[in-house]
Formats: C-alpha cells, structure tokens, sequence
C-alpha cells in the first residue's frame, strides 16, 4: 500500500523539519513549503495529497488564502496550524472547511494523532474502517457496534461520538471540540448537549462507559487504562 502524502506548509523550517520527522516516523510520505505560492503550486502538481498540515501566518499568501483556494477545487482535509489562539480565528478557519485547528506550540504527537483522526474521519486511512480499542469494536462501513462481542444499539449520534473518542484515544477533547467535529461545525446550540449524549453512551456501554472519563471544566477523554 502507498504511503500517504502529506503537504506541510510554514515558512519555519525547524518547524517543518520537526513535523515532518514525526510523520515519517508514522509511515506518511511529506512535502514540504515554505510559503502560500509554493504550496499552491505543490499542491496542484502532486495531485495526490491526502492532507494538508497549514500555518496560518505566512509570507506571499496567508493560510487563509491558501485554504480558500484549496477549497475551490477539493475537499482534502486541512488541519490549520497558528500561533494565536483567537477564538475569531478558529472560528473563520471553520466556516473556510478546516477540519482541524491547533494552536501553536503544540505536541508533535498529538498532532500525528489529530492527523491519524482526521483521515480516519475523511476515508483517506482505509485500513481503519473498523476500529478496535478495549474490547470496543466499531466497524464505520456496516456502522455497528460490538462491546466483547455483544451487539450495542446506538443513535447516529452516539456512534458518532463513540467513533471520535475511539478515534482521539487519550487525547483530552474539549465540548466545542467534540460539537466542532461531531455536528458537522454547524450546531450553535449549548456545548452542554454533549453532556446529555455522552451520559447515554456510558449508559448503553455498560461497564466499558468508564473508560470515557469527564475532565471537570473542559471536557472528555476517551482511554482504555480501565482504573
């Protein structure tokens, strides 16, 4: 099977090197640029880019523009990468098509696992149409749901949100995050509803909903240490 290609675009190098060696290291293929133009330009030429790690603040042409671009011709996933953490910006990065957003500094391994999340989510990963973490058995195609072999009836909804916290294992999601990704970016209810889901899906899981763990005043955390 082909390694997947990844386009890493900021004028840092450090950055990019530091990136592109944890992608490598995760069996990716990357290409790098420094700059909008230059990115624009690798990203038409190679034609097979599965994702598109993005800084924001960049000289020749911005993030933003590169995305809007990108955007009129293909639905490629693009995880935006900044400095700033505005709210405005984040929020503008949504409505362009991001499908994900990371604030600089960040980790580089958990940013290997938003990329890993986010092709999982696009389709691109084939190879994890079923996913399988602690006795928990998700298959993305049949959309079924087995815990130790037992069938579990879940809302779309539920499976939804059972697939992203399996998808982010321990990774602490915050509630917009969980709605950002889940609703599609487009619920503008209260954040609080992912309280209400997320007690169901503990409920139908039984035993196993322990291992979605509340972290009071921001979210949840999907982990298979069953403490």
């Amino acid at each position: 099977m082909d390694k997947l290609k990844i386009l890493v675009v900021d004028d840092e190098s450090r950055m990019r090197k530091l990136v592109r060696d944890f992608l490598e290291k995760q069996e990716y293929q990357v290409v790098e640029a420094e700059d909008g133009e230059e990115a624009i330009d690798l990203f038409f030429k190679e034609k097979d880019i599965a994702l598109v790690l993005l800084d924001v603040m960049m000289p020749k042409m911005d993030g933003w523009q590169v995305c809007r671009e990108i955007r009129q011709y293909s639905k490629v996933p693009i995880i935006m990468l900044t400095a700033r953490g505005d709210e405005r910006d984040e929020l503008l990065g949504f409505n362009l098509g991001v499908d994900e957003y990371i604030s600089k500094p960040f980790s580089p391994k958990i940013l290997v696992a938003r990329v890993d999340a986010v092709l999982r989510r696009s389709g691109a990963s084939s190879a994890e149409e079923v996913l399988e973490a602690a006795g928990i058995k998700i298959d993305k195609t049949a959309h079924l749901v087995t815990i130790d072999g037992t069938p579990v009836e879940l809302s779309f909804k539920e499976f939804e949100l059972l697939s992203y916290f399996v998808e982010n294992k321990g990774i602490a999601l915050s509630r917009e995050k969980i709605l950002n990704a889940v609703w599609n970016y487009d619920y503008f209810g209260d954040a609080r509803t992912i309280d209400t889901h997320v007690k169901k899906l503990r409920s139908k899981m039984g035993a196993k909903g322990n291992l979605i763990k509340t972290i009071w005043g921001m979210g949840y955390k999907f982990t298979t240490d069953e403490e």
